[in-house]
């Protein structure tokens, strides 16, 4: 019994092989002459997939398969995207929703809504509780609009994190978008209020969210609105804050049509 026990050990056992790198080993075979374990196909150590003549070796040291690339290539193709597009025939397909508030509903955290570019989609006063990705189907944003019609408060209100990008979001009256908790990125979007006699009370961005700092668990989860190259025209200001986070690293780019701007709204 002595002697199998110390041949098991002897298999693992490596020797440099002379003249070879650091890196250069080979195992070797026990006192006993046994052959040498094989090399793995890609030359980092042995293969413990095989057998030992006469002796299974303990599953702890079975090699798993990796994950197919495939796979995660999968997790992020757009047809698993949830889907907003208006039905060309009476049969509803599975994942494609009429409008963008039973798109939320159904939509859990984590998933990306894609909104089909062409005519206009009405968003008045929905909620998004849940940590999404709301992207527009066009080439440019002005493919895919947004409206939010008098007499409601805003088009879209957020209470977590949450990205938007590729989107046009038009507010007779009130605001586009109405940021409450998270963090809130906006991308390549045209926020737009439209003119009219009551444009004080117009606003493209109002973040009403509150920093704890005296609560560090709530303060790690941060409350913040990042504006990427995104077009803001109409309304009194292009942002109003009622909490605790101000305007801040503003940058703009001004184009013969245009002006695309850059800023962060976050804790003073």
């Amino acid at each position: 019994m002595m002697r199998e026990i110390t041949r098991a050990h002897d298999v693992g056992a490596a020797k440099p092989q002379p003249g070879g790198g650091e890196g250069s080993r080979e195992l070797v075979g026990g006192s006993n002459g046994e052959a040498p374990a094989r090399s793995g196909a890609g030359g980092g150590g042995a293969d413990f997939s095989g057998e030992q003549p006469g002796r299974r070796l303990p599953h702890a040291h079975l090699q798993l398969p990796q994950p197919d690339s495939r796979w995660r290539f999968l997790a992020c193709h757009p047809r698993l995207w949830l889907r907003v597009e208006r039905p060309i025939r009476d049969v509803m397909e599975p994942g494609v929703y009429p409008n963008l508030e039973a798109a939320v509903s159904a939509a859990r955290p984590g998933d990306t809504i894609l909104i089909a570019a062409g005519g206009t989609h009405v968003a008045c006063n929905i909620q998004i509780k849940k940590p999404i990705c709301i992207i527009g189907g066009g080439e440019l944003p002005d493919d895919t609009v947004l409206t939010c019609s008098r007499g409601s408060d805003n088009a879209l209100e957020f209470l977590s994190t949450c990205k938007i990008a590729n989107l046009t979001i038009r507010a007779e009256l009130g605001c586009c978008l109405l940021h409450r908790s998270g963090r809130l990125t906006i991308q390549e979007c045209l926020l737009q209020c439209e003119q009219n006699p009551l444009d004080y009370l117009s606003f493209p961005i109002i973040s009403t969210a509150i920093e704890y700092n005296s609560f560090p668990s709530l303060k790690d989860q941060g409350h913040g609105v990042t504006v990427v190259r995104t077009r803001i025209e109409g309304g009194a200001k292009a942002v109003r804050t009622n909490g605790t986070l101000a305007l801040q690293h503003v940058r703009a780019i001004y184009s013969r049509s245009s002006v695309f701007f850059w800023f962060e709204v976050g804790e003073k």
